[in-house]
């Protein structure tokens, strides 16, 4: 199979080293200016009692620990986000063909859940270290600045241990929301050309089909973002030593609610610029923009691919 005017052949080296350049890209600067917002939410995740909202919580961190302190650890938010992101898109593309090549009567949207969970796995192994100083930075003032003097430092106090010890909440927070996201992602994008605009991807301008990847975002980082609140409440409560009775101090109820809004705010336009950049960069290379299982020759055909 091949795409129709493409400069780069598809699942070829090439063609995975372009989804993790996209991947990197999309995914750093979108974390990075978010950074004040994920300041927030992390102190609003600790000390919900203090910081109870998202503009008094603003002004709270300006007021006592001025302007500077809405960008702590904005170092591990590009530099680790950009690796998650680089390994996140490019090893879904290739568990996404892997799978649908080999489970070939399988349902689509287990080979999306499957392609998702596979690629997060080495995304967040990738990420890990990063976040561990990140919400130290953000939630502990007098920890470290940023990623130079908060490693050597978070070393030295608890070792390697100290940069994993959070990899199973972390997969527990986003596994779930890669999972949702994909796949809610690719039936989005079916959805909107099928029966919607009732048109196959390359009859669209590309103006169209990037709408279509920042409308399938949006839908797909809201749902992922609900789904994945609880274990992101237990992420935060994990690194500043609060887990082990974080349920029963938060509430399971507050699990899913406690710092919501403000993660929807981050979430829905980081995911929805992630997909614009990401295909983006794909259609400057030549490349289709995202979404489709190039198995299934019905959907290949709607959505304006040669077989």
């Amino acid at each position: 199979m091949k795409v129709v005017n493409s400069a780069v052949e598809e699942f070829t080296v090439g063609y995975y080293g372009i989804c993790a350049a996209g991947g990197l890209i999309s995914a750093g600067a979108t974390h990075l200016a978010i950074t004040p917002l994920d300041v927030l939410k992390v102190n609003m995740q600790v000390n919900p009692l203090k910081y109870n909202g998202i503009l008094s919580g603003f002004s709270t961190l300006y007021r006592e620990q001025g302007y500077s302190s809405l960008w702590r650890g904005w170092s591990g938010k590009l530099i680790g986000y950009g690796l998650q992101g680089a390994c996140k898109f490019s090893l879904y593309e290739y568990f996404k063909k892997l799978y649908g090549d080999v489970l070939v009567d399988q349902n689509k949207g287990v080979i999306f859940f499957m392609s998702s969970a596979s690629a997060q796995v080495f995304a967040d192994i990738a990420l890990c270290p990063f976040e561990a100083v990140k919400v130290r930075v953000q939630a502990q003032s007098n920890f470290a600045k940023g990623l130079a003097d908060g490693f050597p430092k978070l070393y030295a106090s608890e070792g390697l241990h100290g940069f994993y010890k959070g990899l199973l909440p972390l997969w527990g927070r986003n596994l779930p929301f890669s999972m949702f996201m994909f796949t809610t992602f690719e039936h989005s994008v079916e959805f909107i050309y099928e029966k919607l605009m009732q048109r196959k991807r390359e009859d669209c301008s590309k103006s169209q089909q990037l709408a279509v990847s920042c409308l399938a975002g949006y839908t797909a980082g809201a749902i992922g973002t609900v789904i994945s609140n609880p274990a992101d409440n237990i992420v935060s409560s994990l690194y500043n030593k609060k887990a082990a009775n974080a349920v029963e101090k938060i509430g399971f109820g507050n699990l899913f609610t406690r710092s919501l809004p403000v993660r929807i705010a981050i979430l829905g336009p980081v995911v929805t610029l992630q997909w614009f950049f990401y295909d983006s960069i794909k259609m400057m290379t030549g490349l289709p923009t995202s979404g489709g299982l190039r198995r299934h020759l019905k959907d290949a055909d709607f959505l304006g691919y040669e077989v």
